[in-house]
């Protein structure tokens, strides 16, 4: 697929399938994540992105490096990280309401994004394979914490929209 699909597109309503473990490091794969990586770079605002966002009703995600390098506190710049079937191991009771947008909602009115405001757990551990083929466990918080259960939600066939408690549009400045 050439774009990011819009909130229209049925395959972000589906639950996506599993990469099978000895396909992870395949052409078919590697491709994929490396188009993923692509249009999330293209994105000003993007800060990830999930297979389904492109068509491939897949469980991966790709959380970009400068997502990353906000995450860690410091300047050193991070490369683009991938999570292959993603579990979630832990997550906390504590929520907060958080500022949340999405490549895939997108107005229709030129110059505007959509935004929403959605309680999300401010801790959480996942287990996820890398784009080698790798099983590790990562601990998030804050803002990787809302990154990673907004693409987990995408690879469950939720979008954002159907948790918010409130959507809104807002135009983007002339200074932007």
């Amino acid at each position: 697929m050439e774009e990011i699909v819009s909130q229209s597109n049925p395959i972000l309503a589906q639950w996506a399938a599993p990469v099978p473990p000895e396909e992870i490091t395949s052409a078919k794969i590697r491709d994929i994540i490396v188009h993923m990586k692509t249009l999330l770079r293209e994105e000003p605002l993007g800060v990830a992105i999930a297979a389904p966002q492109i068509g491939e009703s897949l469980r991966i995600f790709v959380v970009s490096g400068k997502a990353l390098t906000k995450h860690k506190g410091d300047d050193a710049p991070q490369p683009d990280r991938t999570y292959i079937n993603p579990e979630v191991l832990k997550i906390s009771r504590k929520k907060k309401e958080l500022h949340e947008g999405c490549l895939s909602v997108r107005s229709d009115k030129p110059d505007t994004l959509v935004w929403g405001t959605v309680k999300r757990a401010d801790k959480m551990k996942i287990r996820a394979y890398d784009e080698h083929g790798t099983l590790a466990e990562h601990s998030a918080t804050g803002f990787l914490a809302q990154i990673f259960q907004h693409e987990i939600d995408h690879l469950e066939g939720i979008l954002y929209t159907s948790k918010a408690e409130r959507v809104y549009e807002e135009k983007l400045s002339q200074s932007a």
